[in-house]
């Protein structure tokens, strides 16, 4: 997405802000700096991927991005030095530190250190993660990994010494499909016997965490096992990856979530992240239109809106302007005079009715608006849905939200 897209409308919607009495200026304030670093100034986000040689690396990076992007090796590591990597296409861009395997004795030619620990702690200096993955085979969870973990805490104390960051920690478990019974290696392992492994292998990684004093924040089990033909896939059995990537999600900084969106392609993620911009852009509307000074203020709404519009195209992997947005807004059949005018009348009548009301009535009309544009662009953009069935997403939501104000 283009930024000068995006620029004029920040400063006309943060003019409007300036000018707001407070209550509510902070409260708004800060509902837009949210949309400014999830939307403005978005980056790639930073994932450091650990352990051992084997446990699946490169396939899980494959998975979270629905295409090959790291080689896989089937018998000799394919990782070589920790490094990081930086894949980049048209929806983004995400830099992964793949580390060679902990324990891996095979130093690569090009290799600066004796051991693996060192190279990740020069590869850390150079770059701090937002998130540490530490991986482990599900048949291997009891596998003495107590070494292992006393690793990932030296590489967190100076993550933390360099960068004064307590780098989140979570542990997945790969390769779930190769626990027994075999046979059910087709997810989504429902066989009673595969999840109560599957339930152990998590249980007993929680517990050597807990035995070494390490915050873990969750145990994700999942199968990353792919198959590709120059370059294709043509096969898969993918399980549980879009919870992972929902979980980074949940804890990666505002600034670097935009990208593993677009990037993951899940579209579940999609819509709850551009939720999110609805929810926040509502807000922001429903301030303005409240105001009780006189602030022309239907120019911000209508810019807020139109921004929300191309954040939310933005997260369905589109490069969108602002003209493409205003004739999204047109095609659901919003008219935007005839909504400010009807807006007025409300505000009018209600301080006939009940003065100091006007202003209320005139936020819920702002906030149902805006909320029902949102989910509508969601349906269209991110969902697939046709301008029709948005369109009557629109009705419905703003009938509903309208509803719930007037209640």
């Amino acid at each position: 997405m283009k930024k000068e897209n995006f620029q004029k409308l920040i400063e006309v919607i943060s003019s409007a802000i300036e000018a707001l009495p407070n209550p509510p200026r902070d409260s708004i304030i800060k509902e837009f700096e949210k949309i400014k670093e999830q939307v403005m100034e978005n980056r790639p986000p930073r994932i450091m991927i650990i352990g051992r040689r084997g446990a699946g690396k490169s396939s899980l990076i494959n998975a979270i991005f629905d295409q090959k992007v790291a080689e896989v090796g089937p018998v000799v590591s394919e990782t070589g030095e920790s490094k990081w990597h930086y894949f980049k296409n048209k929806k983004g861009e995400i830099h992964i530190l793949d580390t060679r395997g902990i324990g891996d004795k095979t130093k690569p030619e090009s290799a600066n250190f004796e051991e693996a620990i060192d190279e990740i702690q020069f590869s850390v200096k150079e770059r701090c993660p937002d998130v540490i993955l530490f991986l482990c085979k599900a048949k291997e969870v009891d596998s003495h990994i107590e070494e292992d973990l006393k690793n990932i805490e030296l590489i967190r104390r100076y993550i933390d010494k360099v960068h004064k960051y307590n780098c989140p920690l979570s542990a997945v478990i790969t390769q779930v499909d190769e626990l027994d019974p075999i046979r059910v290696s087709e997810p989504p392992y429902k066989h009673p016997n595969k999840q109560k492994n599957i339930d152990e292998a998590v249980y007993t990684i929680q517990g050597a965490f807990k035995d070494s004093g390490l915050d873990l924040i969750k145990a994700i089990p999942v199968s990353a096992y792919a198959e590709y033909e120059n370059g294709e896939k043509v096969y898969d059995k993918y399980w549980n990856i879009d919870v992972l990537v929902n979980f980074l999600m949940e804890i990666l900084p505002n600034t670097a979530q935009l990208q593993l969106a677009r990037l993951s392609s899940i579209t579940r993620i999609q819509v709850k992240f551009a939720r999110s911009i609805v929810g926040s852009t509502a807000i922001i509307c429903s301030g303005i239109a409240a105001t009780p000074i006189p602030v022309a203020d239907m120019i911000p709404i209508t810019a807020a809106q139109v921004g929300m519009i191309i954040g939310i195209g933005h997260v369905s992997g589109r490069d969108m302007s602002k003209e493409s947005a205003k004739e999204f807004i047109a095609a659901l059949g919003v008219n935007i005079g005839a909504g400010f005018a009807l807006r007025e009348i409300s505000r009018a009548l209600a301080k006939i009715v009940f003065p100091g009301a006007g202003h209320a009535v005139s936020a819920g009309v702002a906030f149902a608006g805006t909320w029902a544009i949102g989910e509508a662009a969601i349906a269209y953009f991110i969902q697939g849905k046709s301008i029709k069935e948005s369109k009557e997403i629109f009705n419905k939501v703003k009938e509903v939200k309208n509803n719930a104000h007037d209640g």
